[in-house]
């Protein structure tokens, strides 16, 4: 083995997005056994990057120490003082990574950042003459990136992590799993636009909970979100709520215990697929063209209508429904999410 080469790995954002760079990060490590990376995140993600050698989390405080550019220049500093950076990959491309791997050009090191590929994604999601067709996937771009600083990176469909045993203060409020079907069930997501009523998630629930040997664990963020599952599992004998219960390394051992995750196009679909857990996911404003799917995920699990001209109307779900009705969601029956997941269990 050569001299070590340290690549700095940027990506500042919401759990979904920083989930999907693992499995291109833990693929570059395992095709460049010379490459150690230093990853640099929002501080609360560091669970993501547990248990893969020569991964490295560096915590972001964006909105603490690290804020503005004079912030971000102590970034810089921290991380150089520390490591030898030999490349720096920006797999966010925004002002904040702009302005990091900025000082580092000027130090002489080699830059490379993903394209978003804007002007595709605005052709798949404008009103009229949409371009309806699968874009390069996320997964896809963030392996370019590394392609372009010299590096292997050819991405598979393998897991990323193997099954992580239960802690005994999950199975305090679980219970072991005894053969039982486990369900996960992740119904909210950031905006209205990407998210299924949850009065109709209910009767989807419903249907699930007639099944013998299904175990619904019910998950999500917030304290409202809590409250709001709090109220829900109380109508369906055997859910639990596992929300805000636990640390996310906590949360990533029980999603890793699931036969099934049931989320709409946001993090826990990706949180899912790092364990190779397949996600039945539901689509309403956004589309898995634009190349937010989760890694190594079947189309045939997808849940949307199809034959919506408006949609996609937007690639992250934060635009207002220029219809007024929410078709995209409204017209899913809670039928065809339940028969899609127990067909996966079956």
């Amino acid at each position: 083995m050569g001299t070590v080469k340290t690549i700095l790995v940027t990506r500042l954002s919401a759990m979904g997005d920083v989930a999907m760079t693992i499995p291109v990060m833990k693929q570059v490590l395992e095709e460049n056994p010379e490459v150690e990376i230093v990853f640099v995140t929002n501080l609360n993600w560091g669970a993501l990057c547990a248990g893969i050698p020569r991964l490295h989390f560096f915590p972001a405080e964006v909105k603490g120490i690290h804020k503005g550019v004079k912030g971000l220049y102590r970034l810089f500093r921290e991380v150089r003082t520390k490591w030898r950076i030999h490349a720096v990959a920006d797999l966010h491309n925004v002002l904040r990574s702009k302005i990091i791997r900025t000082f580092f050009r000027f130090t002489g090191t080699p830059v490379a950042a993903i394209d978003k590929g804007r002007a595709e994604k605005k052709a798949l999601t404008r009103r009229e003459n949409k371009v309806l067709q699968p874009l390069t996937t996320t997964i896809e771009r963030y392996a370019i990136v590394f392609r372009q600083l010299g590096l292997r990176c050819q991405m598979g469909q393998q897991a990323v992590f193997p099954r992580h045993s239960l802690p005994e203060n999950v199975l305090v409020v679980t219970g072991p799993k005894n053969g039982k079907k486990w369900i996960g069930v992740a119904p909210f997501a950031t905006y209205r636009e990407k998210m299924y009523p949850l009065e109709k998630m209910e009767a989807v629930l419903a249907l699930l909970a007639q099944e013998p040997g299904q175990q619904l664990l019910l998950m999500g963020g917030g304290p409202q979100e809590v409250t709001q599952l709090t109220v829900v599992a109380e109508k369906l004998p055997g859910a639990i709520v596992v929300a805000g219960r636990f640390s996310l390394a906590e949360e990533m051992a029980i999603i890793s215990q699931l036969d099934v995750m049931i989320s709409m196009d946001s993090a826990n679909m990706h949180l899912a697929s790092l364990f190779g857990i397949p996600a039945v996911s539901v689509w309403g404003a956004t589309h898995p063209f634009a190349g937010f799917m989760g890694y190594g995920q079947s189309a045939n699990h997808v849940v949307q209508i199809d034959d919506l001209a408006c949609r996609p109307c937007s690639v992250f779900g934060n635009k207002p429904c220029f219809r007024g009705d929410h078709a995209c969601m409204e017209w899913i029956k809670p039928a065809q999410i339940a028969d899609k997941v127990n067909g996966v269990i079956s």
